[in-house]
This record gives structure tokens, sequence and C-alpha cells, in this order.
């Protein structure tokens, strides 16, 4: 493991555009794991948001991830929870990674963010101890209607056509946001023929982009070239490397990205189309109205901004959990 001094020379040798190829031979953190590579001067620019992110000391101090005191179990609250969940004493959590700052790892391998950190204090709440099992996105709900998982975390939206699957205890709010490179200017409203980057099975991915390029293409213009990547993390990269016009993501994404992107990238303008993030659990549980009980018992002690602000999310905390609180 690489030391802090290590990646604090590396990061200002790369500001200053100094490290050839033949001289560096740096772990490039991608998604949160080590690869070993040989980097050129083009992708050590992007060094700085990937090695921000893997650096377990940076990671936890940069990041400003340390743990809220003072949450304690509440027998009111949990006094409520299925019978099942309180002889097992643990919360079975699919979770989807990585998306920071939401949920992520660390390079020891610990899953950490905004997301986790409330998890955990709601699960304090309860009397429970969360138990992390990582999913793909896409197998999250799947799982959790065969009972699989009690509960998804995965920065998920509250739609319509999913609560038509499952049940949802919303607690943050986001909204979709652009980033460029800098001094390369993007509009989002007007992106045709532009390559744009996203995460597959997002709605930027599966709703935002689409529906723009048909617009093009109903106007005569190019579609919008959508590159959809597995992680968000190899979307972001894919824009600091210059390998895409833009990326579309909800908004904590790009702020986080923005902000470790070592001045490479920046905002392509204000975030728009906010939605609910909500954890879904299985259609017609009690453990929805539980967990939205342990929520506004946060809110009101003041928990639960500590726990956003800690992050840096403070902007999309809501003032009122709801059960299936979407929109469209």
């Amino acid at each position: 493991m690489a030391s802090r001094d290590y990646f604090s020379t590396l990061r200002q040798l790369v500001a200053a555009d100094k490290v050839a190829s033949e001289e560096l031979e740096n772990f490039v953190v991608i998604g949160n794991a080590y690869r070993r590579y040989a980097l050129g001067v083009a992708q050590v620019a992007v060094a700085g948001i990937l090695v921000l992110s893997g650096c377990s000391q940076n990671t936890e101090s940069d990041l400003g991830a340390k743990k809220v005191s003072g949450i304690v179990k509440v027998d009111g609250i949990a006094s409520n929870l299925p019978e099942a969940l309180k002889q097992s004493g643990e919360l079975t959590v699919g979770v989807s990674l990585p998306y920071m700052p939401n949920e992520f790892k660390d390079s020891s391998g610990r899953i950490i963010g905004f997301g986790v950190d409330l998890m955990d204090a709601v699960s304090t709440v309860l009397g429970l101890e969360p138990k992390y099992v990582e999913s793909p996105f896409e197998k999250i709900i799947p799982n959790i209607q065969v009972g699989t998982y009690d509960v998804g975390l995965a920065s998920m939206t509250d739609s319509k056509e999913r609560e038509k699957q499952v049940d949802f205890t919303t607690y943050f709010r986001a909204g979709t946001q652009w980033a460029q490179q800098v001094g390369s200017p993007v509009d989002p409203t007007s992106a045709c023929g532009k390559k744009v980057a996203v995460q597959a099975t997002t709605l930027q991915d599966t709703e935002e982009i689409p529906a723009k390029s048909n617009a093009c293409v109903a106007a005569g213009k190019p579609p919008i070239d959508k590159r959809a990547y597995s992680e968000q993390s190899d979307a972001a990269n894919a824009l600091v490397l210059g390998q895409v016009d833009a990326l579309s993501a909800d908004s904590p994404v790009i702020t986080h990205a923005i902000k470790y992107s070592g001045n490479k990238i920046e905002s392509s303008g204000p975030l728009f189309d906010t939605a609910l993030y909500g954890w879904p659990v299985a259609k017609g549980s009690p453990l929805a109205t539980v967990l939205q009980a342990a929520v506004k018992h946060l809110i009101e002690t003041g928990k639960y901004l500590e726990i956003a602000t800690n992050w840096g999310v403070q902007e999309g905390v809501i003032k009122e959990s709801q059960i299936n609180g979407a929109t469209n």
C-alpha cells in the first residue's frame, strides 16, 4: 500500500505535468479496486480522481468519512420490526458498488459512503446489525422479491414503475447533473452528436439520454452517442480521459467527481429532474414503515443532517421520509 506522502507527491507531479511514462508505475484505482498499470502522462492525468478515491487514508480523511456518534437503539421503533428480523438481529442489505460518495469501498475493502453511514445509523436505531452483500444494481430488486435481501442500498430512484415490484422508503433527494471537461462546454439541453457517458441501467441511461437523443433525431440532427458503463467510476474516468464529451449522473456523483478530478472536469450547469432515492423492500412488508420511523427519528435528532454534511451531500436532505413517494 502506498503511503499518504506518496500520493500527495504524485498529485503534485501530475498537476505540474512533470511525470514521464518511463518514470512512473503507479496503482490506478478504478472502482476502488487496485490494478497495476504502467502509466503515460495522458493516463496519469486521471490519477487525481482515481487515486483519491482509492487510498485508504485519503478515502476516509479527505472525504470526511468519520462516523457520527450518539446514535442508539430506540425500543419504541425496533419493537415494530418483523418478527424474523427481531429473532435474527441482522439486516441483510443488498448493495451496489461503487457509486461514490454514497456506496463504495476503501482500499481495505470496507464498504463506506453516505448511504452506508445512514443505513448503519438506521440499523442502530432498530437494534440490528447490517450485513452488506454486494450485488449488481439490476439484481437488487429481484433478490428482494425472493427474500435474499431484506432491503436494497443503491442510490435507487423511487419510480412508479419500480413501485410495481417493491415498496420504497425514501431518504434523500437527488437530481441529474452533467459534467464536462474544463474549457469544453456541453449544453445538456442541446447535446446532439455528443458522446455522453452514463452508468448502465440508471435513469440517465434508460430514460434521460434516449429521450434527448430521440428529440435530436426528430429535429433532423445527429443522435446523442450514449456510452453506457457498468460502473459509475468507469463513466467518470472516461470523461477525465477525454473519451467522451460529457457525463450525466446523479448530482452527488457529479459533485464528488468534480471535487476529486484534479481540476480536469467541471459542471455543465445546474441539476434538473430531481427525484427521491429510496430503500426498496418487499412489496407489502412492514419493514418499510419501520425504516421510515427510523429516518424520522434521525431527522428529528439532527443525526441525519450530520451524516449528510459529513459527506458533502447536505443539499439533498429531505424533511420527511415517505413510503412510495414517486411522482412519475
